[in-house]
């Protein structure tokens, strides 16, 4: 597994056993990082995850060049916001999306 975590977002790779759907994955990190984060200080009480997510899938042969764009996130952030990039992701490999259903 790596991590790849910046101020309002965070990237995780991963392999996903076949028992295991998307959904269950993202519902267990976010249910487990919550109850975390909020047992740290009272300030933390407030947090909460956006209710969606984006889930991608990646060949092991590009694997490499995914852990590369992870690992250089803060430097993409630099120089344009992250709604933007993942806009542009879904655009590029024919992703239909709504607007309303992208952001909260």
């Amino acid at each position: 597994m790596c991590l790849g975590c910046v101020a309002d977002y965070v990237h995780i790779i991963t392999t996903l056993p076949r028992t295991l759907s998307q959904a269950q994955l993202v519902e267990q990190i976010k249910k487990t990082s919550s109850k975390w984060i909020k047992a740290l200080d009272a300030r933390y009480r407030g947090f909460f995850w956006q209710r969606g997510y984006g889930a991608f899938s990646a060949s092991p042969s590009q694997l490499k060049a995914v852990l590369q764009y992870v690992e250089a996130q803060q430097e993409h952030d630099r120089t344009r916001a992250v709604q933007e990039e993942y806009r542009e992701l879904l655009r590029k490999h024919g992703v239909d999306f709504d607007e309303r259903y992208v952001w909260d």
